[in-house]
């Protein structure tokens, strides 16, 4: 959308709008009711680095996909409050709906059971301008339209982690006209250029020298409704389903926000290594710790053995790319982790499951069989774990009744005995720094085998603390006791439920301790047998 304000009077609520699908409703206790939360409490922990989020979770019409995009120029804390504010409001805003989005001030939500990750066939528009008008209209375009025309160009051609820029020019008896413009990154460069070109044009037919404004080019899966005239924001809620394919925030001031300049250009600035200078890297290290040549896969061969990437082979989506399942020449089944081309975090992962895990063996640690590179494909092969992740035993009402309290026992102990053995028995001292349920697999035994190095840190034999440099996963320290209380208690630690009242487990762990009834917070399965 494209935001025209001056900032004087910049003092407005930070929701913009919302709208809830009109394709359907789903049931409190279905499969897709599950899936929508499982992909709402693991979103926040996606972000490519830059501010996008991505995550999908089932299959066919119970696939839950959820994508969210924060203001290219905002820090990381606003960014995850605005994101965590989002999820909790939509739910309440749009209950029961299988789709629906939401819009701040600094971030947006969607979530819908049909893929998002692709260029809309039909739009529709949200406009909002200040009453204000400049005192002179015919200045005032003709220095937005260059100022417009120089930013679409610098955004489009961003690349696929970031489309954002911003920039200032003056204007006719005002110090500046100030322009910051965003695309979703998974847009071509050709797509957000025409997306952008749309926005642009509209500001002239619309706006009519009006000082501070709002428009909005939204993508709907349904024929959208005809072009309204301009409305106050609280008259523009709760209309057609949408899809927000593209941001762009134009803002009249009277001081340069310096700032904002500034943290544009030291993204620019950012490193970006090609995939050729990637596999080099990659090649040149795993030959420095002994790792076989062997592991280095065919990309043909892997393209073959998952029937080209097909989505019935599909097993799940996470934050660094799609899983697929994998049947060798040979027989073997195997499980394909395909990094996606818009993770920011991708290199990074791909490297340290490459250099850390092919060296790892334990019975308690998923087995990294291989690598393949080719062009811009990354692609870890490992195991076939058959029985998936913890996370959709211990969160699926059904499911769940096959976790009694010997095989819940059980896979705390592999996860220890994992961990004892990447802190203090391997060659390498590895800290793992994502344990959560959908990173512990299962394999037919139910036993539990510790999955997903990309945010892994290797220490030094005589290290006992660490420093990171970057923001990886999700934002703040979680110490791995709590993913031992999911265990007991068979719900997310982030989304406890008590009742009709959502809270935060370890809050509800203390008032029932000191109430007297912990027994309160044991599974109810654990309680009954299944």
């Amino acid at each position: 959308y494209i935001f025209l304000i001056n900032t004087i009077t910049l003092a407005q609520p930070e929701f913009i709008f919302n709208r809830c699908g009109k394709t359907g409703n789903y049931t409190t206790n279905s499969t897709y009711t599950t899936n929508l939360h499982a992909t709402l409490a693991t979103l926040p922990t996606t972000n490519s680095g830059l501010g996008f989020f991505n995550f999908s979770i089932g299959e066919g019409n119970n696939t839950a996909n959820s994508i969210a995009l924060c203001q290219g120029d905002v820090d990381a804390d606003i960014c995850s409050s605005c994101l965590n504010d989002s999820i909790v409001n939509l739910q309440k805003l749009c209950p029961n709906q299988k789709e629906a989005i939401i819009a701040y001030g600094k971030c947006l939500l969607q979530y819908s059971n049909n893929y998002l990750l692709v260029y809309p066939q039909n739009i529709d528009h949200f406009i909002q301008f200040n009453p204000g008008m400049a005192t002179d209209i015919s200045g005032f375009n003709a220095a937005l339209r260059p100022l417009m025309d120089e930013l679409r160009g610098t955004t489009a051609a961003g690349g696929p982690l970031l489309k954002f820029a911003s920039g200032n020019r003056t204007g006719p008896g005002f110090s500046r006209i100030y322009g910051l413009v965003q695309c979703s990154p998974y847009l071509t460069e050709q797509q957000c250029s025409e997306c952008l070109e749309e926005e642009v044009t509209m500001i002239g037919r619309h706006d009519n020298g009006k000082i501070g404004g709002k428009i909005s080019i939204v993508a709907t899966t349904t024929p959208p409704p005809p072009l309204q005239s301009p409305r106050p924001p609280g008259d523009e809620e709760n209309t057609s389903r949408i899809v927000i394919i593209v941001i762009v925030i134009l803002t009249i001031i009277l001081v340069i926000i310096i700032a904002s300049l500034c943290a544009f250009m030291r993204l620019r600035k950012k490193n970006k290594r090609t995939p050729a200078r990637l596999n080099e890297r990659i090649q040149s290290e795993t030959i420095d710790i002994g790792t076989p040549e062997s592991l280095q896969y065919n990309f043909s061969r892997i393209k073959v053995a998952t029937d080209d990437f097909s989505q019935e082979n599909k097993l799940g989506v996470g934050g660094f790319g799609a899983v697929y399942k994998g049947k060798l020449e040979d027989g073997r089944k195997v499980a394909v982790k395909r990094l996606s081309k818009f993770s920011g975090q991708g290199d990074l992962e791909f490297k340290n499951e490459v250099l850390l895990v092919a060296k790892l063996q334990h019975r308690n640690l998923v087995r990294l069989l291989g690598f393949s590179i080719e062009g811009s494909e990354r692609l870890l092969i490992y195991e076939y774990l058959p029985n998936s992740s913890l996370d959709n035993f211990l969160f699926d009402p059904e499911k769940r009744t096959c976790l009694d309290w010997e095989k819940r026992y059980n896979i705390i102990i592999g996860v220890a005995k994992g961990l004892l053995y990447l802190h203090e028995d391997s060659r390498l001292k590895i800290i793992h720094r994502d344990l959560k349920a959908s990173n512990v697999l299962l394999d037919e035994e139910m036993n539990a085998k510790i999955a997903d190095f990309g945010m892994a840190k290797l220490f030094s034999p005589e290290e006992t603390q660490g420093n990171t440099d970057r923001i990886v996963g999700t934002y703040g320290y979680m110490a791995p006791e709590y993913s031992k209380h999911e265990m007991i208690t068979g719900q997310k630690n982030q989304h406890y439920r008590n009742g009709e009242n959502i809270e935060d487990l370890l809050g509800f762990a203390w008032e029932s301790w000191n109430n007297g009834t912990g027994s309160d917070m044991i599974d109810p399965t654990l309680k009954r047998g299944p």
